[in-house]
Formats: C-alpha cells, sequence, structure tokens
C-alpha cells in the first residue's frame, strides 16, 4: 500500500459524497490517509444542509481531522489565498484548504479548476476527485468500473467532472492517472 501526504478536503467532494449518499464509500477509498478539512468548509457544508439535508452527514466525520486558522501565521497564509484566488464567498473554503495544505505540508483536493489553476502557479500541490478516483485504482481499492460508477453517482448530484463514468479509463490514462 502507497503512503501519501496527508489531504486537505474542500466542501465540493464532501458535499457531493454526502449528496449521492457515499460518504461511507470515500471514507473507504481514504482509510490509509490522513484526512483534514477547515471550520470555513465545515461552515460551507452546515449552509448548504438546509437545501440538501444529506450534507448533515459531512459534518461530524470522525475520519476527518477539522482545523482551525487562527494563529496570526494561519490567518495571514489564508489572507494570501484569498486574494490570490478571490475573496467570494464561494472562495473562502477552498483558501481555507489551501492555506492548510501549505502550512502542513497537505495535498489539497478541489475540483474548483480556477482555483486549481491558481493553486498549481503557486507551486501547490492540488488534485481533484478524479485523481482521487484513479489513485484507488492505482492501489486496488477500486476497479475502473467502480470508479466509474462514482463519478457517474456524484455526477448525478450536480458535481462538475472532467469525464463520465464511462469515460473514466480512457480521461485518467490520457492525464497519466492510469
Amino acid at each position: 500500500m502507497t503512503v501519501h501526504r496527508p489531504l486537505v478536503l474542500d466542501a465540493m467532494c464532501l458535499n457531493h459524497f454526502a449528496r449521492a449518499d457515499r460518504l461511507d464509500v470515500l471514507r473507504d477509498l481514504l482509510v490509509s490517509d490522513e484526512c483534514r478539512t477547515t471550520y470555513v468548509v465545515i461552515e460551507e457544508l452546515r449552509l448548504g444542509a438546509a437545501a440538501h439535508p444529506a450534507l448533515q452527514d459531512a459534518l461530524e466525520l470522525e475520519w476527518i481531522k477539522v482545523r482551525r486558522l487562527d494563529t496570526i501565521r494561519e490567518l495571514e497564509c489564508f489572507v494570501k489565498w484569498a486574494e490570490r484566488i478571490g475573496a467570494g464567498e464561494r472562495d473562502r473554503g477552498e483558501a481555507s484548504v489551501f492555506a492548510v495544505a501549505e502550512l502542513e505540508g497537505c495535498t489539497a483536493i478541489t475540483d474548483d479548476q480556477a482555483a486549481i489553476r491558481v493553486a498549481r502557479r503557486y507551486g501547490l500541490e492540488v488534485h481533484g476527485t478524479v485523481w482521487l478516483l484513479a489513485r484507488a485504482c492505482q492501489d486496488g481499492k477500486l476497479t475502473e468500473v467502480a470508479a466509474g460508477n462514482l463519478i457517474d453517482l456524484v455526477r448525478d448530484t450536480g458535481m462538475r467532472l472532467p469525464c463520465t463514468g464511462a469515460e473514466f479509463g480512457e480521461w485518467a490514462r490520457s492525464h497519466g492517472l492510469l
């Protein structure tokens, strides 16, 4: 089994796995990983739970350590990322995730393509849900068909991903993920 850097998850992945009722599968795929998120992300999920009650399940996951950003150094890092990616309400989660990733040497997980471009421009390791699924395939935790099924499930909840489940294997190979 491959040992990976700790992961810090943005709301998008947690949101759509919760709405697809597959947080248990996500946990199983990440069982060997140290997983983190931020209180900013938790607050985004809490606010979204009014419209999508399934998000309530993502608020108290025991396998994810929730990080505060409250020291001067942490707040400065958060502000720096907020300025880089935008200070809109929808960007705060990514800024907090990127701050934790930078400060703690984690891999950031988000599917916001604009935020990913900014993070990579500044040298942060950042990937999305399809990368997580491809990594699970490489680690023998998922078959390509099972990964494709998960992609279709989360896409059915409105998640925007770069491929459909049927396209997963070919897309992942063409991007060096499999």
